[in-house]
């Protein structure tokens, strides 16, 4: 066995590609690498985990994500996060993702702030009515396909008598609270996912 840690990375630059890796050393290290190979940003920690074999788990994960691979001799998919932190979750043995996030904001603290400004600059906001929802519009959770909440103005929901953010409720429902989680990701609105339906809206032309 080769215990170390496998990771999902994203980069402001790169907004519709994640990274898939391995380490034994410390994600915070290999960030820092990942910067000083001609990468405008840095890299960001979405997920990542101490798992029993890392070698098999990155080609479990390669072998999966194949047809999204954009580059043969390249770790990079076009997936969102979330589907490849959904599968990592189940293999790990530790989560190793709130230290290496906490050593990843020393990477270069000016280029963070870059980085958040790319990233403010290029996804607008969700809002529910530019992206054709009506307000009271229910919304199904693909977490479990039961769940529900109503849309209660441009940018907000309703559940169970609160009004607050989709990402919010997402990382509630979810237990997951400090874990960076899109909440488009992981909802629908008539059979389609909030995230095509944002694409669609505010995507590139």
């Amino acid at each position: 066995m080769n215990e170390g840690i496998v990771y999902v990375l994203t980069n402001p630059a790169m907004p519709k590609l994640v990274k898939i890796g391995k380490t034994g050393r410390g994600v915070e290290t290999r960030l820092n690498d990942l910067y000083t190979t001609g990468v405008p940003l840095p890299f960001e920690c979405a997920y990542a985990a101490r798992v029993e074999d890392m070698d098999k788990v990155e080609k479990a994960f390669h072998n999966a994500f194949g047809p999204y691979r954009v580059n043969p001799r390249r770790e990079f998919f076009e997936i969102e996060p979330e589907q490849a932190i959904g599968l990592l979750d189940l293999m790990k043995l530790e989560d190793m993702t709130p230290a290496m996030q906490a050593e990843a904001e020393q990477v270069d603290v000016q280029a963070k702030a870059s980085a958040e400004k790319l990233k403010r600059s290029r996804r607008p906001n969700l809002n529910y009515i530019e992206m054709g929802i009506p307000i009271g519009s229910t919304l199904l959770y693909q977490g479990d396909g039961e769940t529900t909440c109503t849309v209660a103005d441009g940018r907000n929901v309703s559940f169970e008598g609160r009004t607050l953010s989709l990402t919010k409720l997402t990382k509630e429902l979810r237990q997951q609270p400090d874990r960076p989680i899109r909440g488009p990701a992981h909802w629908s609105y008539d059979g389609r996912l909030l995230n095509d339906l944002y694409e669609e809206t505010y995507g590139d032309d």
